[in-house]
């Protein structure tokens, strides 16, 4: 059993934009949140307080998940506290939009260590810890139903690409156990580092508008409410993309 009986999420990059507000959302849901952040550790105490006050139930855990060992001992962590994991939202997602022409090998690496090989580390050990029934969802990005030319940000691109394979592997086969794993990508958010000038957003967006942080946490409280949805990418992007 949870703690007080609550379940019990996992959201690694918890503790800045996206990942905060995602937190949020699932604290007012009644989850009993771990916030698992690399370097942000004043945002995650901040967070932590912040949740709290509200009455609920929160704490953060510091690892750098794209190192295997860190990853195994923060789900060590969490089986001796929370005792299991009823949601793992893997929310890491380092974006590094260097031209393919200029793309480091020491960048492609921290990337894919990052965004995939993390992401996996954290689904492995979670799936450990989730009990029939329970789920992972994925942060990746819009587009990645069609393999087309992305020649900025080709690691990030690979990386959710390959995401997205994990996460179809996995509904596949737990599926026997009711845990379904899905995906929710979004487009041009109005926090990102490369987002047009709101008269040029319309040329990429055909919606008109940067997507918000609440436009995406919609889509992961449609998934948390669909039983029999698992294997899916959602776009949630205004048409970016398409």
């Amino acid at each position: 059993m949870t703690v007080g009986g609550a379940p019990v999420a996992v959201v690694t990059g918890g503790a800045r934009r996206l990942g905060r507000h995602l937190c949020e959302v699932l604290a007012a849901r009644g989850y009993r949140v771990v916030i698992v952040y690399r370097s942000s550790a004043s945002e995650a105490a901040s967070l932590c307080a912040e949740l709290a006050a509200q009455g609920h139930v929160a704490r953060s855990i510091q690892a750098d998940i794209s190192v295997r060992a860190d990853v195994e001992q923060l789900f060590s962590d969490v089986a001796s506290h929370e005792g299991r994991v009823d949601l793992l939202l893997n929310n890491v997602g380092n974006y590094n939009p260097q031209d393919v022409t200029r793309l480091d090998p020491d960048v492609w690496d921290a990337t894919i260590a990052s965004n995939l090989s993390g992401a996996y580390y954290c689904c492995y050990h979670a799936l450990r810890l989730l009990p029939d029934g329970g789920q992972i969802i994925s942060i990746g990005m819009a587009g990645l139903e069609g393999i087309r030319a992305n020649r900025r940000g080709a690691d990030y691109y690979v990386s959710k690409t390959g995401l997205l394979v994990i996460t179809r592997a996995l509904a596949a086969g737990y599926a026997d156990r009711q845990i379904r794993v899905n995906m929710v990508s979004p487009g041009q958010l109005d926090n990102s580092i490369d987002l047009p000038p709101p008269d040029e957003i319309g040329r990429e967006v055909p919606i008109g508008r940067a997507g918000t942080m609440r436009d995406i946490s919609q889509a992961v409280e449609y998934l948390l409410d669909a039983p029999y949805v698992t294997g899916v990418n959602i776009d949630v992007s205004g048409g970016y993309r398409l």
